[in-house]
């Protein structure tokens, strides 16, 4: 099977080339990315924990889902692909901004990524691809930020990055 490739962009996300997935994550070169973050009708985030087989930050907490676009994706079909892929269910989904940030992981490979943030709404469990995901749980937003506070470990190094973003989205908008 073929490695995935991502799609190099410049700061204005600008795509301006292709390259192997993990080539890319070995170079910290700026590629285009996507976090899904899914809320219920409580207003809590469907939160996953990474699978334990996974090459980096296994068992780790993180968002409802993230990836990358594929070339001639949308960021809006790469989020439901990823979505369906990862957690089992299909979503209306809609992007709220996007801005770069770079993250070391635990294992030497570096994230450095132009991230679009999406949000959908969903109020049943999701049927997980136990390849990807070894569990998943409802949270409050506001219980996330403080266990973030509290139990940084817990959580992926770009999750935290990403909810920071996100929660000062959510601050400045009412959606």
């Amino acid at each position: 099977m073929k490695e995935e490739q991502v799609i190099l962009v410049n700061e204005k996300d600008e795509p301006i080339g292709l390259m192997n997935k993990l080539e890319a994550h070995e170079k910290a070169v700026l590629h285009r990315a996507f976090s899904v973050f899914i809320l219920n009708g409580k207003n809590e985030v469907m939160l996953q924990q990474r699978a334990h087989h996974k090459y980096h930050s296994p068992l780790l907490w993180t968002n409802t889902c993230c990836s990358h676009q594929r070339a001639g994706e949308t960021n809006i079909q790469a989020g439901k692909r990823r979505l369906y892929e990862e957690m089992g269910f299909t979503a209306e989904l809609k992007e709220l901004f996007h801005f770069i940030y770079k993250a070391p992981f635990d294992n030497g490979l570096t994230e450095h990524e132009l991230d679009h943030v999406m949000i959908g709404y969903y109020n049943d469990e999701p049927n997980i691809n136990k390849d990807e995901v070894e569990s998943w749980k409802w949270m409050k937003i506001e219980d996330i930020k403080e266990d973030m506070i509290e139990n940084p470990d817990v959580y992926t190094v770009w999750f935290k990055i990403i909810f920071d973003e996100f929660y000062h989205y959510l601050e400045d908008h009412k959606l």
